[in-house]
């Protein structure tokens, strides 16, 4: 209350400018960016593990049809990857052993596409 036994208003008080608005705001916008950051990594992370996975079970399969030749292997290997979210870059038969590259695109931010890539090879148990 004002000398006069008026309420003050809102507004007339002194010193409030809308500081810790303007903060807050701040701080929540460092939150967000630091949230988005977080979710492109983690996005970038499973694509490189799920590359990595089609391209493991992709040579297994190849492997597993080795002695029918480098068609048969490397078409299993093809539709195994595909199976499970990759693309067959490049496959190769290397004796019994199946060499398999394989990549999974990734859109961790909209507007920002990206490809993880991974290799592997399989064969028989060699002593």
């Amino acid at each position: 209350m004002s000398a006069a036994g008026v309420p003050r208003s809102a507004a007339g008080r002194t010193g409030e400018r809308g500081g810790a608005t303007v903060c807050l705001l701040a701080v929540g916008l460092a939150f967000v960016i630091v949230g988005l950051f977080g979710a492109a990594v983690g996005a970038a992370r499973t694509a490189r593990q799920q590359a990595r996975v089609a391209a493991d079970f992709g040579a297994l399969a190849g492997a597993g049809e080795a002695l029918l030749g480098e068609p048969a292997a490397c078409g299993r290997a093809a539709e195994i990857t595909a199976a499970n979210g990759g693309r067959l870059l490049a496959c190769r038969l290397d004796g019994l052993d199946v060499l398999v590259t394989a990549e999974v695109a990734v859109t961790p931010l909209p507007g920002l596409a990206r490809v993880a890539v991974a290799s592997a090879r399989a064969g028989p148990v060699r002593g």
